[in-house]
């Protein structure tokens, strides 16, 4: 048998239930391949071997007693460090947060657990999960196992780097601008940011409740080797936890829809130049669509620019109301200067500005239905660029608003609530490149088959050892 952290999170649970192979054999692997390649990469900074083994060890008594088994009975997983988990640090990143305890799970914690994954610890993040490059005073850098010179992404960097390693084979990871499709399209992974309240989130350490755009911009998700993982995994975190009012009971997305639909390719933009990489991508998968039959067409969405802009400007301004005081007093060096140049796009506005503001989110959402009607999925970029060398937003505010307009697929679509399916297309010069698919909220399901569709014809990006 092939060694087993290489197999999916669909595959390692069938063999756990059929008998083929015991969660502990697997678990003991996989934190074999940990002892292995995280020195190198530094992607799980809270290694938890003797609490999953012995999960592992409780989930192989369930499966000799013929009890249920949930969809990710006995499979090895990691956890972001920027959520409540019960007995351990909730850092974010944060070196004066080292101490946060969690007394309770978050719920998607929760779950994870309640699907029976044997949690073996948790990944890193930028300082208070605000950069889309994985590096803190308190845990250290994350490196892209592809090459060490290019982000893995952030802010979910430790959950991709650990993930196209072999280190787990779900990564939990959360998204308010980019944080979990942008970590798998710069390592060569799945993932998928859910639709506004799908996956019911809530810190129970937190002083005060989350202000609004970031409960409104901000979910929980899966990373995954697979789509099929993709789909397990979303329902598996989607479970109704009383916790979280905003939470929705919907379909699951572990059903394929009625079939190929008609989709929007996405592939110029004039506020930002596509690498040629990135333009080869977006016309091989939707060559890939039609020869599935999907109907193919050229069109962009509404409001793309404005929709972005909104971001940045409510993000932003909201966050000058705890959040920059926090990361002022308690950030590192990196975070401070990303921050400073991240404000900067956008000026500080009033409270009457900021309600109007916030009111263009129905106007623009409005537009953005209407699309999704005709073109019931979108294919756009990940990102109008390859990879990111390191620190790419510590030069400046120029520079940052070259990475925000790059940015522009990660950042326009979170502030409108909608779902986004990150799909890996191969390599481009050595280095992973993918897509991104956007359907109307609570359509994940039919960005998910299209993903499969692409995944599908795509070369198949294997489970690596670091390049460097």
């Amino acid at each position: 048998m092939t060694d087993l952290w290489r197999l999916d999170a669909t595959e390692q649970a069938r063999l756990i239930r059929t008998g083929a192979i015991s969660s502990v054999e697997l678990t003991k692997a996989t934190l074999a391949r940990v002892d292995k390649i995280n020195p190198k990469i530094n992607a799980i900074v809270d290694l938890m071997a003797q609490e999953a083994l012995q999960a592992a060890a409780e989930a192989d008594k369930t499966t000799k007693a013929g009890g249920r088994l949930g969809p990710l009975h006995g499979v090895p997983v990691t956890v972001k460090i920027n959520v409540d988990f019960a007995g351990r640090a909730n850092t974010n990143g944060v070196v004066a947060y080292k101490d946060n305890i969690g007394k309770e799970d978050n719920p998607v914690v929760s779950n994870i657990r309640k699907s029976g994954a044997v949690i073996i610890g948790r990944t890193n993040t930028p300082a208070f999960s605000m950069r889309w490059f994985t590096d803190n005073a308190l845990h250290g850098r994350t490196l892209n196992p592809w090459n060490k010179d290019i982000t893995p992404g952030g802010s979910s960097g430790g959950a991709s780097a650990s993930l196209i390693t072999g280190m787990g084979a779900i990564g939990h990871g959360n998204d308010i601008g980019g944080s979990i499709r942008y970590p798998a399209y710069a390592c060569g992974l799945q993932g998928i940011r859910p639709s506004f309240g799908r996956v019911p989130t809530f810190n129970p350490s937190l002083a005060t409740e989350r202000p609004h755009v970031a409960q409104y911009a901000s979910m929980q998700g899966p990373l995954a080797r697979s789509i099929r993982d993709l789909r397990i995994s979303l329902d598996a975190m989607s479970a109704r936890d009383i916790r979280d009012p905003l939470w929705i009971p919907l379909a699951p997305v572990d059903i394929p829809n009625a079939g190929p639909v008609k989709v929007a390719l996405f592939d110029e933009w004039e506020g930002c130049k596509a690498d040629p990489q990135v333009s080869a991508a977006l016309k091989k998968s939707a060559q890939w669509l039609e020869d599935a039959g999907y109907r193919v067409e050229r069109a962009a969405p509404p409001f793309f620019r404005e929709a972005t802009t909104l971001w940045l400007r409510l993000v932003l301004n909201e966050g000058r109301f705890g959040m920059e005081q926090a990361i002022q007093q308690f950030g590192d060096d990196a975070i401070k200067k990303s921050y400073s140049a991240k404000d900067g796009l956008s000026p500080q506005l009033d409270y009457e500005t900021f309600v109007k503001e916030l009111a263009l989110r129905s106007k623009y959402l409005r537009a953005w239905n209407e699309f999704f009607e005709k073109y019931p999925v979108c294919l756009m970029p990940s990102c109008w660029k390859q990879p990111f060398p390191i620190d790419a937003d510590l030069h400046g505010g120029n520079a940052f608003m070259d990475l925000a307009d790059a940015q522009s697929p990660q950042l326009s679509t979170p502030i409108l609530g909608l779902p986004g399916v990150a799909v890996s297309t191969g390599l481009a010069d050595g280095l992973p490149m993918g897509v991104q698919l956007v359907t109307a909220r609570f359509e994940e399901a039919k960005a998910l088959d299209a993903a499969e569709v692409i995944e599908a014809r795509a070369p198949k990006v294997e489970v690596i050892d670091p390049k460097f």
